[in-house]
């Protein structure tokens, strides 16, 4: 396999793809010179390139593990046809370009397709848009350079293309972390996977239902000065996919569990730019002068009325000619009416500033409509985001999906998010968040959660740091790029304010395994984090896996390494009924042949006599290393066969 990248996430793909899953890699990087890193500001210029550096080369320490032949690392500064060619991509059987720019991937991704029709492809694009449109023309490419049929790779897999963003990958976990009540997202094509913490049941107490249990967390989650939750931390670091009676043995240990499974939240709120709410359009001030005067001209018609005699229409029709200055002068009338006319004029008088008011507040709110708005007064219990980057605008966008108020702090006014957030009509400070009055600007004070998701993580500590000072208990998650780094901060700040939720991510900790899940050629629908840990879900065919097909679901079960979860069935499969009641009634029909016309869906709770079919596509829960020996042993056998 060939990785082709230029910051951390190709190393930890290449690690990923060698020490779990056990592939001989050929890494192409930029020479050390000429790397790019991300755009850093000010002081941590310096500390953020120092640490990459350190991750670097941990990275590339950890790929070189007891797991046979690493494979090599070339040195190129862009991905060109001869460097592909070196890399070996004609004879490989899948490659990931990983480069931070869409298009120096796209160029690359031609230029394999060309020299390896059969190759497996597996792209990093942070326009979805356009990654769709690339996946299709590529995949037409790979058909009609085999006349039409479907090109095959070294390891009798298809010449498939896959699109991911390592944004979008991670962008779940780290929205979720920032909620009340959800520790753990997974979402794809609407689906949402929704895994709850839940602390040790109290004696007497019931735990509610869910639909099973994916992990035990560690022995000493409660202990400020504890294990980290690393796959390090040994017997006393989280379970992953423990068995019952391991979940029944585990007392005064907390649970993750699947407790929901479909979402159908609220849509994207639309732009509203065209007409703003009465409430907006006019300051409260202005509406209550408004008030004012159409009082007054209410009470100038009644007293009009009681003078003359007149109808109340009439009377009312007399006052705004007055009001206006375009009635005759009552010259010849008696003294009342004249003294009304007066009065109605200094009315109309008082009334030309204020519509001239209203008619410059409308304009400025029409105007100002597209553009950023400020925290409102009051604001409470919401998300303080700091960061509008790639990364950030993915999680302003998956918090909005959930309804959950923002305020965004960003230095850069030119950010790749401030488009973004102007029309999801976000809340925007500008400023450095290390300066003093940012992020009180931003309502810190009374904020449920802080999300640090700058490219600095130097940055991103001292805003916490900050944060913490002023409201010791508030719930924070850190973007950083060092994983010992941040297992340091994370256990410095959990033993300093032990009350309080810390959480550290890495992007690349939490995009490596689906990148290196679709290299693999399979269908990763995204990863949880348990403490340091992460499970994996994926979806994948039963047929060539002897660990699935011909088994029920609870012989399939392994416990630390996979767990089916649902069945993938079509409406027109679902149609033919179903019986819980039976082994294969079950599900009766579940991938049938010939009925898959209707949309497919997921059928959960499947009995654990249920037996796998080769023809049956399931989703499961998988730690890496069980995914891995899945993914392995078939590739092994798929080439043994030709």
């Amino acid at each position: 396999m060939v990785v082709c990248g230029d910051d951390g996430l190709a190393h930890r793909l290449a690690a990923e793809l060698r020490g779990v899953y056990r592939e001989q890699v050929t890494l192409v990087v930029p020479p050390t010179g000429g790397r790019v890193h991300q755009p850093v500001v000010g002081r941590a210029r310096a500390a953020s390139a120092a640490l990459r550096d350190i991750v670097t080369a941990a990275v590339s320490r950890g790929g070189n593990g007891d797991h046979g032949d690493p494979g090599r690392e070339l040195e190129a500064t862009e991905p060109t046809e001869d460097v592909l060619a070196e890399a070996g991509v004609d004879r490989a059987s899948a490659l990931a370009l990983v480069y931070d720019d869409d298009e120096t991937n796209i160029r690359a991704a031609l230029t394999a397709r060309r020299l390896n029709p059969g190759l497996r492809l597996v792209l990093r694009l942070y326009n979805r848009r356009l990654g769709q449109h690339i996946e299709g023309l590529l995949d037409q490419s790979a058909a009609l350079a085999t006349g039409g049929g479907r090109a095959t790779g070294p390891d009798g897999g298809e010449g498939s293309t896959t699109v991911l963003s390592d944004a979008a990958t991670a962008a779940p976990a780290l929205a979720a972390t920032a909620l009340v009540g959800t520790s753990k997202v997974v979402e794809t094509d609407g689906l949402l996977l929704r895994a709850v913490e839940r602390d040790p049941p109290r004696p007497g107490q019931v735990t509610p239902p869910g639909l099973g249990t994916l992990a035990l967390l560690s022995a000493t989650s409660n202990d400020p000065a504890g294990a980290d939750g690393s796959e390090d931390s040994g017997e006393q670091g989280p379970q992953l996919l423990p068995d019952a009676a391991a979940v029944e043995a585990a007392t005064g240990r907390g649970t993750v569990t699947l407790e929901q499974v479909s979402y159908s939240g609220p849509p994207l709120p639309a732009a509203r730019a065209g007409v703003p709410p009465f409430g907006e359009l006019f300051s409260r001030r202005l509406r209550w002068s408004l008030a004012g005067l159409a009082a007054c001209v209410v009470a100038l018609a009644v007293a009009l009325m009681v003078v003359t005699g007149e109808h109340p229409l009439h009377a009312t029709y007399v006052t705004l000619l007055d009001l206006f200055a375009i009635n005759e002068p009552a010259l010849d009338q008696d003294r009342g009416p004249q003294i009304l006319q007066l009065l109605s004029g200094f009315v109309g008088l008082l009334l030309l500033p204020v519509l001239l008011a209203a008619v410059l507040e409308a304009l400025g709110t029409f105007r100002t409509a597209s553009t950023l708005r400020k925290p409102p007064r009051g604001l409470g219990g919401h998300v303080v985001l700091l960061g509008l980057g790639k990364i950030g605008t993915r999680v302003l966008t998956q918090l909005r999906e959930m309804d959950i108020p923002v305020v965004c702090v960003e230095a850069d006014p030119e950010a790749r998010g401030m488009a973004t957030a102007r029309r999801l009509r976000v809340p925007v400070v500008l400023g450095d968040v290390t300066q003093e009055g940012v992020l009180e600007a931003a309502k810190i004070h009374r904020a449920h959660s802080l999300l640090a998701l700058t490219s600095v993580d130097t940055t991103n500590l001292e805003a916490v740091l900050y944060a913490r000072s002023v409201r010791s208990r508030l719930r924070v998650v850190l973007r950083l790029y060092d994983d010992d780094f941040a297992t340091a901060v994370y256990r410095t700040l959990r033993a300093a304010h032990p009350d309080a939720l810390t959480r550290s991510r890495s992007v690349t900790h939490l995009a490596a395994p689906s990148f290196a899940g679709a290299m693999m050629g399979r269908q990763i629908l995204g990863a949880i984090p348990v403490e340091r840990r992460v499970l994996l879900f994926a979806a994948i065919e039963v047929a060539g896996h002897p660990q699935l097909e011909g088994r029920t679901v609870g012989e399939a079960f392994r416990a630390g390494a996979w767990r089916v979860l649902a069945l993938e069935v079509s409406d027109g499969e679902q149609g033919e009924g179903t019986d819980r009641g039976a082994d294969r009634g079950a599900v009766s029909g579940a991938g049938g042949e010939g009925a898959g016309s209707g949309e497919s869906r997921l059928l959960w709770d499947l009995p654990d006599t249920y037996v796998l079919r080769g023809r049956d596509r399931v989703v499961l829960a998988a730690t890496r290393r069980g995914l891995a020996e899945l993914l392995g042993r078939r590739t092994r056998q798929a080439a043994n066969g030709r």
